[in-house]
């Protein structure tokens, strides 16, 4: 690798008068992404409400029909499909090639990004909303940049004015700023004083940003998206009992993950060939296996449907709702419908993994030994980094989702997810094309922080041609 200009040093960079401007740029930019992503997740949760509860009773039915999550799925579908297939970017990033932070899309692409992801998450798909929310703060961030700059801007003040704008929008989806810091900082992976560099403008576009959206909430009514959940029994303090349940939910949560992925990655390529067709045929599968389990245990489609963000709070506080064998079940038609969701539609990763996670550690907290509050907040933080294979923001998450309670299960979390990415790593790599796949070597960490991730522009580029 070749290069006529030599290495930035960061240090210069944080003394520079430039690297002043762009603090200046990051604190007026933290505002405005901000208020786009609140009114984004907002909006999100607005089509939810009609999508299954107004349509219905505009339509005149009393109650949602027990069918009714097919055509919400339906509708998702094609919306997703027309958008891979014809608008710039393809709707973003393809959630079942994990979660990558770094980059920013083109402006072309920020369109199709927020259509993809407001038919994904506001019908019902079992995605998350963070991804979407980083490339759309990222996109908008750069233009702004550019605009200021009237041209292209230098790469390096493009990469940290882009993270800037991710910082600004994630945090408002956890309601904290260092919590959308810690996620940023290690899925991008920068140490030293280049993480200085990132992280000062970011934490102070996310700080000021914060005050829109608790500004807002105020106003709207609407709620600042708070990850914690409230009223939740007491935590058990901590046992060797309970150390030895975290080290088997992690043992058994890794594979879990490998399933999931391994099963949305070999869907992937035939959806791809025909996204028109074959993504409303994906959510026409997931609103069955919703309905499949209504109809066995009568507990609400919602459980299946979502990202899980929602419906983890009822679960936390009444566990003894739910049998052996509606969490048994719940495991196995939440597992599916996110394996098709990662292979067709487009969010995040994160919060399907959480929920999944706290059904399993529910399930096992009905064997001696492991207190159910407990045994959720393991589960949510192994399976978390098997997905994400971000171990610090997998505890983190685990823990706020809990508020003060997270704190007295926070050791047995941290082993549970030392497990679990310990035997992640020890795993091959369920993407196509990877060393372990036996075809071609894996994509460099630069070519996976690209606008548009390798994988899934491959196989698009495939099927047109």
């Amino acid at each position: 690798m070749t290069s006529g200009a030599p290495p930035v040093d960061p240090l210069t960079v944080l003394r520079s008068r430039r690297y002043l401007g762009l603090l200046a740029l990051a604190a007026v930019l933290g505002i405005p992404i901000s208020a786009i992503a609140y009114w984004f997740l907002a909006f999100v949760g607005l089509a939810q409400h009609w999508a299954f509860t107004g349509l219905p009773a505009a339509l005149g039915f009393t109650t949602a029909p027990l069918w009714w999550p097919l055509l919400p799925l339906g509708v998702a579908g094609v919306l997703v499909g027309l958008t891979v297939r014809y608008l710039p970017g393809h709707g973003g990033e393809s959630p079942a090639d994990g979660f990558h932070a770094g980059g920013a899309p083109s402006p072309a692409a920020l369109g199709g990004i927020a259509l993809a992801a407001v038919a994904s998450i506001g019908l019902g798909v079992v995605v998350g909303p963070e991804a979407p929310l980083i490339a759309i703060g990222g996109g908008l961030a750069v233009i702004a940049l550019r605009l200021v700059r009237r041209g292209d801007a230098p790469a390096s003040a493009a990469s940290v004015v882009a993270a800037t704008g991710s910082f600004a929008a994630v945090s408002t989806l956890f309601g904290s700023p260092l919590a959308g810091a810690f996620l940023m900082m290690e899925a991008i992976g920068l140490g030293g004083a280049t993480a200085t560099m990132v992280l000062v403008p970011g934490l102070l576009g996310a700080g000021l940003g914060s005050l829109v959206f608790l500004g807002l909430d105020s106003w709207t009514g609407f709620g600042t998206f708070s990850l914690a959940v409230t009223d939740l029994p007491r935590a058990a303090t901590p046992t060797l009992a309970g150390l030895a349940w975290a080290v088997a939910l992690g043992a058994v949560a890794a594979p879990l993950c490998f399933a999931i992925r391994w099963t949305a990655l070999r869907l992937r390529p035939a959806v791809v060939r025909g996204p028109v067709l074959f993504t409303p045929l994906v959510g026409l599968a997931i609103g069955a296996l919703a309905v499949v389990y209504t109809v066995s245990t009568g507990h609400p489609t919602g459980d299946v449907l979502f990202s899980g963000q929602d419906a983890l709070g009822p679960l936390l506080q009444n566990p003894a709702a739910y049998g052996i064998g509606a969490l048994l079940l719940l495991i196995v038609c939440k597992g599916l419908a996110y394996a098709g969701a990662l292979s067709s539609f487009r969010g995040g990763p994160t919060f399907p993994a959480m929920y999944l996670g706290a059904v399993g550690g529910t399930a096992l907290s009905l064997l001696p030994g492991l207190d159910p509050l407990a045994g959720a907040a393991v589960g949510m933080g192994a399976m978390t980094v098997g997905m994400l294979r971000l171990p610090m923001t997998s505890v983190l998450l685990a823990t706020l989702f809990l508020g003060s309670a997270g704190i007295a299960v926070m050791p047995l979390v941290i082993v549970g997810v030392v497990t679990s990415y310990v035997v992640t790593l020890r795993l091959p790599d369920p993407a196509p094309g990877s060393p372990s796949a036996g075809d071609d070597p894996p994509a460099t960490p630069d070519e996976h922080r690209e606008p548009e991730h390798r994988a899934g522009r491959q196989d698009h580029d495939r099927a047109e041609n």
